[in-house]
């Protein structure tokens, strides 16, 4: 090593630093003109975007996205080159179903980047939302036992307890306020249905994912709720944080200079680690006990089921995971399970309350259905089997998922040199693939095939759940896990958990429907894409997400 460092002080004591920057600079820029063009300059690029936030700021945004999607489609072809977050950072954005479905296809030649795999990690951990590759396909198989058919029916009680709890706590409330203001002015109350909607959702995913109760609908006092809540309110303010971009390529900031976000990390994790390590571990002894008795342990949360899975015995011993990441991946659970859902609820009540002619109409079809005796499970399963064969029920939550997706759209990096395939051009003869380099984001926009207009039709964007009764060709066509949208996205790394998040959102839809009336408040609610698409306040957004609306007890003698 001494004669490599005594020829390198030689050279530079020889040739000025300018001589060596200027020849490296020289050196980079031969390199630039001298390899091959990258095939995505052979794509079209919608002008503008060399400001910081390129194309992607209008392209994330859901108040103008339609329109750009829109306006991209018919000014550039539906494979483009955007933009990125800096003027010389290229994107593909494909609004063509077919090379997004080839994209979301090979999960892995396309993966996430290591920049939003190294910021989710950081929150929760290395759960299936920020894994990759042979690691992703161990807890997807591990964990894909937890979520059949049987196991999420045997949460459908569980659910409906809960969404009663949310419906009494509203009512009590309302009483309340009866009592005070008098039967005329507290008949009807505002309430942030968003804020009460998450606690919901949280109680739910507490005691379907690890048998816990929050008790989040009462009161938010528990200690591992206020981790999971603070930690949610952290990855949200990320989300806008130039300190947290650059902290992604530099992790060594947050240590020199914490702030009060990086302590709030630091405590939520001490808290998740302390309690839930418990938690995994007093469910391992369940089951051994269980094993030595005899008489298999019965947990039916996801925890115990993913305990069992990983202890199978026809699982190869290379295949289990360890207790850390069954740990990651009940974050996972709860953070996607829990935001996800409760967005796609309070989503679908605002939309119902703007039509509110299609509220009416799927409310009378909700009351035709049997009212269970909430003390009986087979009563609670028969019941739901009676939701699930609901049309208009069923179309209305697909309406709603295809119109406000909660995930807007997702990033993806090509890991190797790739030929995308694209639809048939217009006189039916196939036009040529085009390649793209390793190394190069794919921008996946889910909004954008969600509402494209030459697919679903010229009401694409409007509200209008009939339209699952005579799908359009080419909307029965697109690629999707979830009615024929990317809602729950499509391929390997599809939304697992979809089964329970429509047995949440059913449920939810037919407590509160068939128990309130849900009108708009005063204030104007508008969506923003933060981390996920969430409703705001109109020039109230730094009071953080909400959504005010008028809820009425459902009084059978004024429905129409």
């Amino acid at each position: 090593m001494s004669s490599w460092h005594a020829l390198f002080s030689d050279y530079v004591a020889t040739y000025p630093v300018s001589t060596i920057l200027g020849a490296l600079v020289v050196a980079y820029t031969a390199y630039l003109f001298l390899r091959e063009p990258d095939p995505i300059f052979e794509l079209p690029c919608p002008p503008g975007g060399y400001l910081l936030g390129g194309h992607v700021t209008t392209v994330l945004d859901p108040a103008r996205s339609p329109h750009v999607h829109e306006r991209y489609v018919k000014q550039h072809g539906r494979n483009i080159c955007m933009r990125g977050v800096h003027p010389w950072e290229h994107r593909l954005l494909p609004l063509d179903p077919v090379s997004v479905g080839h994209i979301l296809k090979h999960s892995t030649v396309y993966e996430k980047p290591w920049q939003s795999r190294r910021l989710i990690t950081s929150l929760i951990g290395c759960g299936m939302l920020a894994a990759e590759g042979t690691v992703h396909k161990r807890q997807r198989r591990v964990a894909t036992p937890a979520f059949s058919i049987q196991n999420m029916r045997a949460l459908v009680p569980l659910v409906f307890n809960k969404g009663e709890d949310l419906k009494d706590k509203w009512m009590d409330m309302i009483r309340e306020q009866t009592s005070e203001k008098g039967a005329e002015e507290g008949k009807s109350m505002k309430l942030d249905v968003c804020h009460w909607i998450s606690r919901a959702t949280f109680d739910v995913i507490g005691l379907a994912g690890f048998d816990y109760q929050f008790n989040a609908i009462q009161n938010e006092s528990n200690e591992l709720f206020l981790a999971y809540k603070e930690m949610f309110e952290v990855a949200v303010s990320q989300a806008q944080s130039l300190k947290a971009m650059f902290s992604i390529y530099l992790p060594i900031i947050l240590t020199l200079f914490p702030d009060e976000s990086t302590r709030a990390v630091a405590r939520g994790q001490e808290t998740i680690q302390r309690v839930a390590s418990q938690l995994v571990q007093e469910k391992k002894a369940q089951i051994q006990q269980g094993e030595e008795s005899g008489k298999a342990y019965g947990g039916k949360d996801l925890l115990s089921l993913l305990l069992k899975s990983n202890a199978a015995t026809d699982l190869p011993e290379s295949q289990r995971i360890s207790d850390e990441d069954i740990l990651h991946n009940i974050n996972t659970f709860m953070f996607a399970g829990s935001d996800t859902t409760s967005l796609a609820v309070t989503w679908t009540l605002l939309l119902l309350a703007k039509y509110p002619d299609m509220q009416t109409r799927l409310r009378r079809e909700l009351l035709a259905a049997s009212r269970p005796d909430r003390t009986s499970d087979e009563s609670i399963l028969a019941h739901f089997n009676e939701l699930n064969a609901l049309t208009f029920l069923d179309n209305v939550c697909r309406e709603s998922l295809r119109l406000v997706p909660p995930v807007h759209s997702s990033l993806r990096v090509a890991t190797q040199d790739d030929v995308i395939p694209v639809s048939p051009g217009p006189d039916g003869m196939p036009r040529d693939a085009f390649r793209i380099r390793k190394g190069t984001f794919v921008h996946v926009p889910v909004e954008a095939l969600n509402l494209d207009r030459e697919i679903w039709g010229p009401d694409g964007w409007q509200f209008n759940p009939d339209r699952w009764n005579d799908l359009p060709e080419a909307a029965a066509a697109l690629p999707g896990l979830y009615s024929n949208t990317l809602s729950f996205s499509a391929g390997p790394r599809s939304c697992i958990g979809l089964r329970f998040s429509m047995i949440e959102m059913k449920t939810f839809l037919y407590i509160l429907l068939t128990s309130f009336v849900f009108t708009e408040a005063e204030e104007k609610v508008v969506k923003a894409n933060v981390v996920l698409t969430r409703p705001y306040v109109k020039g109230r957004f730094t009071d953080g997400s909400q959504c005010p609306m008028i809820v009425t007890p459902y009084n059978p003698e004024d429905a129409d």
